[in-house]
């Protein structure tokens, strides 16, 4: 990136996009709510089209949620976020503090060797679906592996707490509907590398910023703002509501860095 793009990146204005009033703190801890209870209520009708598709809205609108709180951008304390990583790495599957170590990597270290949340980024598409399966594995193995004490404390309560809640929904509960969401949530986090990982970063290697984003509401309406990816990597406390604001200002003052778009 030429000094003059930094330059006039200085000038764009992002610090009055920080704070979120009540309305909007709620609307973030709630989003994915909806989403969650009509894929329960299709599942236990049997209507598995239906819930599938409240399933992988719920699961978007899940990783807003926690993308935010990797951040802490969802206008709540430290201690509060922490707690609802911990409930949507139940509800998700997985350990999301896991999840957010390597995301703060990916930022400080973004396409590099050590980025290993962008690893599905550097393969063609097929083969980011493939590796889907191993892509968490691997996340929570390193995040393990570099992850402060206070960090694995975390890691290791919701790594259990999964187990526990896998147990109970097919070992005592035994509800239909609860184990379809278990392995709707699994195919999901299968699928992370693809859609979280490779959508929004691949072939953008030589890119003075080596990501994608979109543009159009209507777009941004259907993506939850989650592909204003360009926008989050330039200010990533900026929190996932407003970016479409954030992208507007960029479009003025430096529009020849968003060219690489998702879809």
């Amino acid at each position: 990136m030429h000094k003059d793009e930094i330059d006039c990146l200085r000038t764009i204005e992002w610090k009055d996009l920080l704070s979120l009033n009540r309305l909007e703190i709620l609307n973030e801890l709630s989003i994915s709510l909806p989403w969650l209870v009509g894929s329960w209520v299709a599942a236990s009708y049997e209507q598995y089209l239906i819930a599938l598709i409240c399933s992988f809205m719920f699961f978007l609108t899940g990783l807003r949620q926690v993308h935010n709180a990797y951040h802490y951008a969802l206008g709540i304390s430290r201690r509060l976020t922490e707690w609802v990583m911990f409930g949507l790495s139940i509800l998700m599957l997985g350990s999301m503090h896991a999840i957010q170590i390597n995301h703060l990597r990916h930022h400080r270290y973004c396409m590099e060797e050590e980025d290993i949340e962008a690893m599905s980024a550097r393969l063609p598409g097929w083969q980011a679906v493939l590796i889907g399966p191993f892509f968490p594995l691997r996340l929570h193995l390193k995040a393990i592996e570099v992850g402060s004490r206070r960090q694995r404390s975390w890691i290791l309560a919701e790594l259990v707490a999964n187990v526990a809640w896998v147990g109970l929904v097919f070992g005592v509960l035994e509800v239909k509907w609860l184990e379809y969401h278990v392995l709707a949530m699994a195919a999901g986090q299968c699928l992370t590398a693809f859609f979280a990982v490779w959508t929004v970063h691949h072939d953008c290697e030589a890119e003075k910023l080596k990501a994608r984003t979109i543009r159009g509401r209507f777009k941004a309406l259907l993506t939850y703002n989650m592909f204003f990816h360009v926008e989050h990597h330039l200010f990533p406390a900026v929190p996932t509501c407003k970016l479409d604001i954030l992208a507007r200002r960029l479009d003025r003052m430096a529009p020849d860095l968003v060219a690489k778009k998702v879809f």
